[in-house]
C-alpha cells in the first residue's frame, strides 16, 4: 500500500504532465499510459484524423 507522500508517478505520452497513481488503477498501473480521458482521446484521435487529412 502506499501513502499519499510516496506514491508513484508517470508522464503523460500526451500532453507531457506529471500524474500520480489513482486507487482506480491499481490493477493496471503499468498499462497506465494517459493522465485523463482527455488525453486518451486526444491520443486516439491524432491517429484518425491523420489518416482522414491526407
Amino acid at each position: 500500500m502506499y501513502t499519499k507522500s510516496n506514491l508513484p508517478s508517470k508522464t503523460c505520452e500526451v500532453c507531457g504532465r506529471p500524474f500520480e497513481w489513482r486507487k482506480k488503477w491499481e490493477k493496471v498501473w503499468d498499462e497506465v499510459k494517459y493522465c485523463s480521458d482527455r488525453c486518451r482521446s486526444r491520443r486516439k484521435g491524432s491517429k484518425s484524423s491523420e489518416d482522414g487529412s491526407s
